[in-house]
């Protein structure tokens, strides 16, 4: 009895009083610090035109770490979360397709004559270390091949740094130094030197390993040539020959191309052949008349590229002569 007494007694007490029992509020978990990713420096606008080749672009992701936060010694525990928006390959792929096209690289233009720009992202990070502060790096490997997939621009590392002297929990400062580090990386790509791949040549000599491919995408296949082939007595049969002692050049069989006198201008259209080739391989001119003997003349590539001309006139022997 007393004890109900008492416990009635504690009841009315509290209601006297206006004392409950307080609810303890949950403790917000703190937010997730971000780094947005943009393009915070625009190309020189229109800095390529005119060329004559397209390219396309191939992003590749190859880091070993995928942490953009790899390095925190404000805290001996663990590294913070930190979320990446947009993801970083396709950013960088975005974003770089339109820095080359602010430049005037054309993007995707023909399948078939397109170079290609392989990159690979081997480092994309920000780090903060007492003392010094953020730091971001990029590190892109970069090369490009031409349309039969052989390489013209060697794989090179570029680089891009920036940092800020700021407090470990100033990730504003680190999104600045990430996205300042990845604009660096794009100005520290040779882009004149990419660039001069997809312009043809002035002259032959200036792509002396560039194959001929019958695609006329090389300045071997502009040059032009005047073919000038006299015989006396006039009205002989004009047939050519490929005689190439190069692997890359094969021989072929004559071909009949008219009759004396002989005069055309025609551009090279040999598979395999370069400017550097070129001194290896030959043009037979083969001059035949019925009642003549046939007279044949071969002329060295490199000196009918040089001249730009190829010309000859047989005088035919009677075969009663003989």
């Amino acid at each position: 009895m007393r004890t109900k007494n008492l416990i009635a007694i504690l009841s009315a007490a509290l209601l006297l009083f206006g004392c409950s029992p307080k609810r303890v509020s949950p403790v917000a978990a703190p937010a997730v610090p971000v780094i947005n990713l943009t393009l915070t420096q625009n190309a020189y606008a229109d800095r390529f035109v005119d060329m004559d080749y397209g390219i396309r672009l191939n992003i590749r992701d190859g880091r070993a770490n995928h942490n953009i936060l790899q390095k925190y010694d404000a805290s001996a525990i663990s590294l913070p979360a930190v979320r990446v928006n947009p993801e970083i390959t396709s950013f960088v792929s975005e974003s770089m397709r339109r820095y080359m096209r602010t430049m005037g690289f054309n993007l995707d233009a023909d399948i078939a004559t397109d170079y290609m720009m392989s990159v690979t992202i081997k480092e994309f990070s920000v780090n903060f270390l007492s003392g010094i502060g953020w730091a971001g790096t990029v590190h892109l490997n970069v090369e490009v091949s031409d349309s039969d997939r052989q390489l013209v621009y060697p794989n090179v590392t570029v680089t891009g740094r920036a940092s800020a002297n700021s407090s470990a929990s100033d990730f504003a400062a680190a999104n600045r130094v990430m996205n300042e580090a990845y604009a660096n990386a794009l100005e520290d790509v040779d882009w004149d030197r990419i660039a001069f791949f997809l312009t043809k040549s002035s002259t032959a000599a200036l792509e002396g390993n560039k194959q001929v491919s019958g695609d006329g995408d090389t300045a071997l296949e502009s040059t032009v040539i005047r073919w000038f082939i006299d015989s006396s007595p006039k009205g002989a049969d004009v047939s050519i020959r490929v005689v190439s002692s190069t692997p890359e050049v094969k021989n072929t069989n004559s071909n009949y191309v008219g009759s004396t006198p002989y005069e055309t201008t025609e551009t090279f259209d040999i598979k395999g052949l370069t400017f550097n080739n070129s001194g290896n391989v030959q043009i037979e001119v083969s001059c035949e008349k019925a009642g003549y003997v046939t007279q044949r003349r071969r002329f060295n590539l490199r000196q009918a590229i040089d001249q730009k001309e190829i010309s000859a006139k047989f005088n035919l022997v009677k075969e009663e002569n003989l």
